[in-house]
């Protein structure tokens, strides 16, 4: 074993998140070796076996061929983010258990939709939701630390436009990227209305359960049986701790009215239909479960929305309105209204979108439109299973080219800042590294990366 003194931050630290994958990924051959610990950072561990997951699942996604150099790569940005996470417990940074379950949701509905529901993604992996939630929290909790931490890190890192040009101006020609066609695409979406008779039927199902559990039966084993809330349902509804304002506003209200143990009328929100019940109050933070039903979706007046989007588009197309502004006015999808009605890549942030990997259902709909053209209303059905209409915009459309400053002005920016970022941690790790105590077994002592970072 030998004690590293110096560390700098790889570019490897977020493509090496040991998470559960996307079915292609989880496909990867895996030769299996006695597992053990690898690598030790104060009070956190490197298994073999993350090292081995990490390495198969990037091949998987970057299609390149093995080698021993990828692996040492990967191996060293693991041992990065251990220090990170040690540093963090000295410094007593922490994220709310909230924000940890709310992430943990996000990640197992996207995983959801990527096989076509929870209960293929439950089937997949043989494992109930629960199962998969368990899995993943530590590590979320983990990369959110280390998120957390590194931003302190480079919360005053910014960049110029001369530190951008000089950037661009030492990449060597031979090495400037080559970017494929590109779109910016945009979208309103307007929820189809559920009928009143949909909603009365779901508001009377939870209220008979709601009697149930008054006369004596358990909440909990309700929610499994009954509850439509895939991401809680098989953990008797529980939903974790969270802080005021990080639930919508009806079920917070309801909840925080409970003493625990309580349990709330029938309450209505975005969602659907909940019951819930108050298990613990914790300083700023509760903890609930709850009951979802959501009204049958059968019945949902398309029409009505399409031609309420119709309307918004005539105002759009004869300058009366703005796209960003009838986003923000109409659109009922929260995570782009608020931007525009742009639509990010959830692998970059970024709202630059390779057409190879725009949502086929889109596609097919900007691949004849012109730069800044909208499309008619368009009906579809959302990830969480919600019939809807959306106008597409499609704001602009490059051609295949080599990065100039003139056309990925932004990318290079980022990319700049990206780097100033990482030497602004590299010194971090020079000046915190004595700190703590790094041990590697001999296997490793050598990786090539590894050296330059040892004394």
């Amino acid at each position: 074993m030998k004690k590293i003194h110096q560390l700098a931050l790889s570019a490897f630290a977020a493509l090496c998140l040991i998470v559960l994958s996307a079915p292609a990924f989880a496909q990867a051959p895996v030769q299996y070796q006695v597992d053990g610990i690898i690598a030790k950072v104060d009070n956190n561990v490197i298994l073999r076996s993350d090292l081995e997951f990490g390495y198969l699942q990037y091949l998987a996604q970057s299609k390149q061929q093995p080698n021993e150099d990828l692996k040492c790569q990967i191996f060293t940005s693991l041992l990065q983010d251990k220090l990170l996470l040690a540093r963090a417990e000295i410094d007593s940074i922490t994220v709310a258990e909230g924000m940890v379950n709310s992430e943990l949701n996000e990640r197992i509905n996207y995983l959801a939709s990527q096989v076509g529901g929870t209960e293929r993604l439950e089937q997949y992996y043989n494992k109930s939701l629960k199962q998969l939630k368990d899995e993943l929290r530590k590590t979320v909790r983990q990369q959110m630390v280390m998120e957390q931490m590194q931003r302190e890190i480079t919360s005053k890192v910014s960049v110029t436009p001369k530190e951008i040009k000089k950037y661009f101006n030492n990449i060597p020609t031979d090495s400037l990227p080559y970017f494929s066609t590109e779109v910016e695409i945009g979208q309103i979406v307007n929820y189809a209305e559920i009928g009143r008779d949909q909603k009365q039927a779901a508001r009377q199902k939870l209220e008979g359960l709601r009697e149930r559990i008054l006369a004596g039966e358990d909440f909990a084993t309700l929610a499994k049986q009954y509850s439509q809330d895939p991401g809680s349902a098989q953990d008797g509804g529980v939903l974790g701790f969270f802080k005021k304002k990080e639930l919508v506003p009806e079920y917070e209200a309801a909840a925080l009215r409970l003493e625990p143990g309580g349990i709330s009328n029938v309450i209505e929100s975005q969602f659907g239909f909940h019951l819930i019940q108050l298990i613990e109050r914790r300083g700023q933070e509760f903890n609930t479960r709850h009951i979802l039903i959501k009204p049958a979706t059968a019945t949902v007046d398309v029409a009505a929305a399409s031609a309420e989007l119709d309307s918004v588009r005539n105002l759009i197309m004869s300058d009366s309105l703005m796209f960003a502004q009838a986003a923000k006015e109409y659109s009922d999808d929260t995570n782009t209204k608020d931007n525009g009605g742009m639509i990010t890549s959830r692998a970059t942030g970024f709202t630059y979108t390779p057409m190879d990997q725009v949502d086929p259902a889109i596609f097919f709909v900007i691949d004849t439109m012109e730069v800044g053209e909208i499309s008619k209303p368009v009906a579809y059905t959302t990830p969480d299973g919600k019939e809807a209409v959306r106008i597409l915009y499609l704001k602009s459309k490059s051609k295949p080219h080599l990065a100039n400053l003139t056309d990925d002005y932004q990318k290079i920016a980022n990319a700049a800042l990206a780097e100033k970022r990482s030497k602004a941690v590299n010194e971090w790790f020079k000046k915190n590294i004595s700190t703590v105590y790094i041990e590697i077994d001999p296997e490793y002592e050598d990786c090539s990366g590894l050296q330059q970072l040892m004394q």
